[in-house]
């Protein structure tokens, strides 16, 4: 599946064309004028065309902040996200278009979002961002509530995108928008939020009676998205996907899936490793 959109003029962001390539595994192709650029988290380039110059930078990346401190201020934010120090910017230093694209880090959808569309922010889950144009601000967004901040399941500490140029997020499994009027309260398990507008109020409560909270599967708490404002969600969460993983691995307790002679099918292969 390709997806064709036309170029945005931003302000004081760099303009950027891009698609939107395959299904479940995606990966989004972006394509650069002369001296525009792109920042992006260290290990998410999938490929990029000759003449595109790849610069590890010490911040967001944004170069909103000039000199020492302003970097040290936007490497210290990308610190408490548990994101890396640095970010990778990616400039088109030729004469010609160039291309450069980004893979998804699992199975699930790239969403892109304007931000000047939305109003110039976006609160995301802080391992969502994928890459952005160059002038898009990756800070972060600390929840005001000691309840949200304590049992958030995901972190208090978020990711805040500020700009008015494009940006990509990454939610896994099947992505869910929804625009929530005022008021209209959704309850959703607190891994499964990939991004919402700062108009909407986010909280956690408990799940209720102690029987469900011990026996319902689905945790202690889940967060409450109040409206008005959009909403991003995700059907499959890494944590989530890593739980599952890992869960089966221990059941198997190593054995061969299927075979019932287990560790004598091994031997039998010629698999002496256990």
């Amino acid at each position: 599946m390709n997806q064709n959109l036309p170029p945005v003029i931003a302000s004081d962001m760099h303009e950027i064309d891009f698609k939107l390539h395959g299904d479940d595994m995606q990966f989004v192709e972006i394509e650069l004028d002369p001296q525009e650029a792109v920042v992006a988290e260290a290990g998410g380039m999938m490929f990029m065309d000759d003449g595109i110059a790849m610069e590890t930078v010490f911040g967001d990346g944004s170069q909103r902040n000039s000199g020492f401190l302003g970097a040290l201020l936007g490497a210290g934010k990308r610190l408490l996200t548990g994101e890396s120090l640095f970010m990778t910017v990616f400039q088109n230093q030729g004469g010609t278009k160039r291309r450069v694209a980004f893979g998804a880090p699992y199975p699930g959808k790239i969403v892109p979002v304007h931000l000047r569309d939305i109003g110039g922010e976006l609160i995301t889950q802080k391992d969502s961002f994928l890459c952005a144009a160059k002038g898009v601000s990756v800070g972060i967004a600390f929840q005001k509530r000691l309840g949200a901040g304590l049992f958030g399941g995901e972190g208090f500490i978020m990711q805040r995108l500020t700009g008015d140029g494009w940006a990509f997020v990454h939610a896994g499994g099947t992505l869910y928008e929804r625009t929530l009027g005022p008021g209209e309260v959704l309850r959703v398990d607190t891994g499964c939020i990939v991004g919402f507008q700062p108009t909407v109020d986010y909280d956690i409560q408990f799940v209720g009676g102690v029987k469900t909270a011990l026996f319902g599967g689905e945790g202690l708490f889940f967060a409450t998205l109040r409206g008005p404002g959009k909403v991003w969600l995700q059907s499959l969460p890494l944590s989530r996907l890593a739980g599952r993983v890992v869960a089966a691995a221990q059941a198997s307790g190593g054995r061969e899936e299927g075979s019932v002679l287990g560790g004598l099918g091994r031997m039998l292969d010629g698999d002496n490793s256990r």
